[in-house]
C-alpha cells in the first residue's frame, strides 16, 4: 500500500485566516489573503510586528482554534480506504504547538490514529511515496514526489505538481487513474 503524507498548517488547518483575524483585530488593519499574493505574511507586515505574529502561533490557543480546509475530511477518510495516510506537521518550527495540534486533530480528524501523526522539523525523514505540503521548502528535500498544496505564499513556485483544493487531491488520487496531470 502506497503511502501518503499531509501537512497540517495551510493544507488542513487554515492557519492564515486566523493569523490575519488576529493581526486585523490587534493593529486595526484591513489585510487580506490577497495581499499575500506570492508571499509569506511575515514578508507584508512590518518587521517591528513580527513579534506578535511569533506570539499568536506560541499563544495557547493558535493551533487549536484554527477552520479545516473545506473537503479535506472526506477525501482523507477515503484516501484511507487505498493509502497509508499520515499527517507530517513541522511542530518543531513551534513547539508549544503539540498539544494545540494533538487536540484539533483529535476533534477534527478522529480517524487518524494518533500512531499516524508525525511531528518533526524537516519532513526530508519522512519515508512515503508522497508528501502533500505547502510549502516548498519541505517538498525539495523529501526524497518521494513533493504536491505543492496551493497557498497565497506559494502562488509564484514551481517545480512540482500543484493542487487547489481537496477536490484536486481527491481527482489526482481517488479518480481512478491514480494521477492527475498538470495543475488540478
Amino acid at each position: 500500500m502506497k503511502r501518503i503524507c499531509i501537512d497540517m498548517d495551510e493544507v488542513i488547518a487554515d492557519a492564515v485566516t486566523e493569523h490575519l483575524l488576529r493581526y486585523n483585530r490587534d493593529f486595526n488593519e484591513e489585510l487580506t489573503q490577497a495581499d499575500l499574493h506570492g508571499k509569506w505574511l511575515w514578508d507584508v507586515v512590518r518587521v517591528d510586528r513580527h513579534p506578535a505574529l511569533e506570539a499568536y502561533m506560541c499563544s495557547q490557543d493558535f493551533f487549536r482554534v484554527l477552520n479545516v480546509m473545506p473537503h479535506s475530511q472526506r477525501v482523507i477518510r477515503d484516501l484511507q480506504k487505498d493509502y497509508e495516510v499520515f499527517i507530517a506537521t513541522a511542530a518543531m518550527e513551534v513547539p508549544t504547538s503539540f498539544m494545540a495540534k494533538y487536540h484539533w486533530l483529535a476533534e477534527h480528524f478522529p480517524f487518524i490514529p494518533p500512531s499516524n501523526v508525525v511531528y518533526c522539523g524537516d519532513k526530508a525523514i519522512l519515508k512515503a511515496d508522497y508528501l502533500i505540503d505547502d510549502n516548498p521548502r519541505q517538498l525539495r528535500r523529501f526524497t518521494g514526489e513533493g504536491i505543492l498544496y496551493s497557498a497565497p505564499h506559494n502562488v509564484n513556485v514551481t517545480g512540482f505538481r500543484r493542487v487547489k483544493d481537496w477536490l484536486a487531491v481527491e481527482q489526482m488520487f481517488l479518480s481512478g487513474n491514480g494521477r492527475g496531470l498538470g495543475d488540478l
